[in-house]
């Protein structure tokens, strides 16, 4: 069972040698340069690549991959909003629950993701929010890159000038030379602790999406920043106050080499129990599974789900300080690096948890079994939503509500009977 190391373009950012010594370990692999693969670890380009009509390269059943052929239509920040959004009217025109709406017009369950509108597209959409509250501050970010590249924050409509803007009909004038940004609310109350501001990685593996099947990491960790965190309109340009990236922090004075400003979930859990309560803090995490599924659920209709593809994807969560979390973004290639001693245990683990449920008891790969792993190789992951299992139990339990009540396929109200309600996306 080999891997070929020489022919194809590693990830940039992935340990070589972590991979390596997780194939090797399970007597999978040695690693020649030769064409004679089963499973590679690919960039999402070579992906591309592989996957492009062009090629006409077609994978045999033995051979498994880890990203799905059209994974950007979760992991490009714009088509992540489209496809919530398309999401969002079609649950609405089926007159689903999941897409009741309060007395203002917003979405009760499925408000997740701040107000987004797409430049230079949706400019004159985004002026007329905008003006609505002239006061807010908003984040823009481009499309395709990572790692905090090319963002900034704005609080003026001049302060995207750097944009040709014709100044007769105030429209947004399109340049092809012009990368296409996203234009987001800026979340300006964020939960601090320790006055600083964090978000959360957590990790998800998505073995298919039709049916949807996909295990949530229980070892994600929250990335501090390393200034304290102000609103004030001076600071919109220190980057190290409002980006948690750790690609930016690392740069930072007060940047700290052996815990990397990072923290656990499970400390995070604890702290949050400790000040808020363990049943504010149940609901929390809830909430962001919640949020997972329901992104994973709005773009599996467009999903090319190859059966040879799996992928671990990074999600970066919000909390605020009203304890709600908000979903910035989904990564393809979550980084495998190690920042700190613990940060390689646990990119180690991950792969290793990852490969158990990818290829099972480390056979030979083959591309037609019904990727349902047993308990025992989850290892550090849980099933977080299951749809062969939700439909089996014959009822719609997707919509909870906050109150901890479950709603019936037709939306009314279950009443309580005092007993436990389960939900099938957990």
């Amino acid at each position: 069972f080999r891997i070929m190391a020489g022919k194809v373009k590693w990830v940039t950012d992935i340990e070589k040698s972590v991979l390596i010594n997780n194939f090797e370990k399970r007597g999978w692999i040695q690693v020649a340069e030769n064409e004679d693969w089963n499973f590679y670890w690919m960039s999402v380009q070579t992906i591309r690549n592989v996957f492009s009509v062009e090629t006409g390269y077609r994978l045999s059943d033995d051979q498994i991959v880890n990203h799905f052929p059209n994974h950007y239509e979760l992991t490009r920040k714009d088509l992540m909003v489209k496809n919530i959004k398309r999401y969002r009217k079609e649950l609405e025109k089926e007159g689903s629950p999941l897409a009741e709406k309060d007395e203002n017009g917003k979405y009760i369950y499925l408000d997740f993701v701040p107000v987004t509108f797409m430049l230079p597209a949706d400019y004159n959409l985004f002026v007329e929010e905008f003006r609505k509250n002239p006061s807010s501050t908003w984040i823009m970010k481009p499309c395709g890159k990572a790692q905090g590249k090319g963002i900034f924050l704005i609080n003026k409509l001049s302060q995207i000038k750097k944009w040709s803007r014709d100044s007769k009909t105030s429209s947004f004038v399109s340049q092809s030379s012009k990368e296409a940004y996203v234009i987001s609310l800026y979340i300006n109350n964020p939960l601090l602790i320790g006055g600083k501001k964090f978000d959360l990685r957590l990790y998800v593996l998505v073995s298919t999406y039709r049916p949807l099947r996909c295990y949530m990491y229980k070892l994600g960790f929250c990335r501090f920043c390393t200034v304290k965190y102000t609103p004030s309109t001076s600071e919109l340009d220190n980057m190290f106050v409002h980006l948690t990236n750790v690609a930016i922090q690392k740069h930072g004075d007060d940047y700290n080499h052996i815990h990397g400003g990072k923290w656990t979930v499970s400390n995070l859990r604890l702290y949050l129990e400790s000040t808020r309560g363990k049943e504010v803090t149940n609901k929390l995490f809830d909430e962001i599974h919640w949020i997972i599924v329901q992104s994973l659920k709005a773009v599996a209709p467009v999903m090319n789900n190859d059966k040879h593809c799996f992928e671990c994807y990074g999600y970066d969560i919000i909390i605020d300080d009203k304890l709600k979390p908000w979903l910035i973004e989904v990564n393809a290639s979550p980084s495998l690096t190690s920042s700190t001693a613990n940060d390689r245990i646990l990119k180690y683990n991950l792969i290793n948890d990852t490969l158990n449920i990818a290829v099972p008891n480390g056979e030979i790969p083959d591309c037609k079994w019904n990727k349902s792993p047993p308990k025992e190789v989850l290892g550090n992951y849980e099933v977080l939503y299951d749809e062969e299992m939700a439909q089996s139990d014959g009822a719609d339990r997707d919509l909870r509500s906050r109150s901890g009540q479950s709603t019936g396929t037709k939306g009314n109200r279950a009443r309580d009977s005092g007993k436990p309600v389960l939900t099938t996306w957990k």
